[in-house]
């Protein structure tokens, strides 16, 4: 792991981080409005220095975290947890959000069997409204 001390592309510290699997992905988000700095959109190529507040929006969770250190090197989890700091208000609304969702899900049950051929038949039709 390389720690600098000069800027490093927003899109390579969010993967080094391990925000995003690919760096591809975080310039998507990036570029998508999913990622801002100090609370402005920013663009893949904007240099991260210590210090910088972030707001990152990742499929339903948000972030808000703190830049510690700076790195355009992937390491592991251990490393890329000691770049950043996230606030205590972000990690329990996280959470909070994370059990209503499971919450939600808890009262679908999946069914026991495959459907039969006349279920698959009737499943196949609400697909194509014309077939009924």
């Amino acid at each position: 792991m390389t720690v600098e001390l000069a800027p490093v592309r927003l899109d390579q510290w969010l993967w080094a981080a391990r925000f995003f699997k690919t760096r591809t992905l975080a310039r998507q988000a990036v570029e998508t409005g999913k990622v801002a700095i100090g609370g402005q959109r920013a663009k893949p190529a904007r240099g991260v220095r210590v210090g910088d507040a972030l707001h990152i929006t990742r499929g339903e969770e948000r972030f808000e975290i703190q830049v510690l250190a700076v790195s355009d090197r992937r390491g592991s989890a251990g490393i890329a947890q000691a770049l950043y700091s996230e606030s205590e208000a972000s990690r329990q609304r996280r959470e909070s959000e994370r059990a209503m969702r499971a919450a939600q899900r808890a009262g679908y049950k999946a069914p026991d069997a495959k459907p039969d051929k006349r279920a698959r038949r009737l499943i196949r039709a609400l697909g194509d409204i014309d077939a009924l």
